[in-house]
């Protein structure tokens, strides 16, 4: 299994990272992605890969970030971001994306659009964030080209009707731990209505744990509970289709 992003490398498991990676490795995770959020990270996060080729990266600027950085430096950092994929080290661009709950919607679609032209320039897949921001989101997929390697719509947060309008422009699609919720509606309707062709499995970590962990740190070796939710919720086996739909969308060996 892989777990198609979580993020390893946030303080929350500085005191027993290589604890939490061989807890997924014995648990039957074979690769994780670890999306960078912001330009601090970029650097640091590309040595990750060279170290263990089952850890694999993505660079990016998270939406919830936007925020906190100076709008003057928007072009400096994208800069760096070209400069930065195009060592081809990194796997992926993202995490990045649109998140209403975080302020300046415009400088986020800007800064967004900007992925998208990274992404097609530099051949990688999109990782990307939509929370309560899908009307502007597919404004922008209406307006942009779709990179050829693709877009994954991270721990998926639409309703089951958008989901064929998404299918249509080539998305992927993948589930962290609500999924295994009691409770949970919405991310189960949209769970079923993914083409199994597009499915992958996360964790999202260190947010997001499954159950019976919810409330506490969330780590990779969780996959295979979130696998096995996604299986009684389909009502069918999924656990090979999500390993070699991420297999062939991140290109791993």
């Amino acid at each position: 299994m892989i777990d198609t992003h979580c993020h390893l490398d946030v303080p929350r498991f500085d005191e027993d990272r290589s604890a939490v990676l061989e807890r997924a490795w014995a648990a039957g995770v074979e690769a994780v992605i670890v999306p960078a959020i912001g330009p601090d990270a970029w650097e640091p996060l590309l040595g990750w890969p060279r170290r263990d080729k089952r850890v694999q990266v993505g660079l990016g600027i998270h939406p919830q970030l936007v925020p906190s950085l100076p709008e003057a430096d928007d072009a400096k950092h994208l800069e760096r971001l070209d400069a930065l994929l195009a060592r081809d080290e990194a796997i992926a661009v993202g995490e990045c994306g649109l998140d209403a709950a975080s302020g300046q919607i415009e400088r986020q679609v800007r800064i967004l659009k900007a992925h998208f032209a990274l992404a097609r320039k530099h051949g990688k897949p999109l990782l990307m964030h939509v929370l309560r921001a899908h009307p502007q989101f597919r404004d922008v997929i209406a307006d942009e080209p779709m990179p050829e390697a693709g877009l994954l719509m991270h721990s998926y947060s639409g309703s089951a009707d958008l989901t064929p309008r998404y299918v249509k422009y080539g998305c992927h699609f993948s589930f962290a731990g609500p999924v295994t919720f009691v409770d949970a509606r919405r991310p189960l309707d949209a769970l079923r209505s993914v083409p199994l062709d597009r499915l992958m499995v996360e964790t999202d970590a260190p947010d997001q744990a499954p159950h019976p962990h919810r409330g506490s740190r969330s780590e990779p070796a969780y996959v295979p509970l979130i696998v096995e939710a996604m299986e009684r919720v389909r009502g069918e086996p999924v656990r090979d289709a999500v390993t070699t739909n991420a297999r062939r969308f991140f290109r791993l060996e």
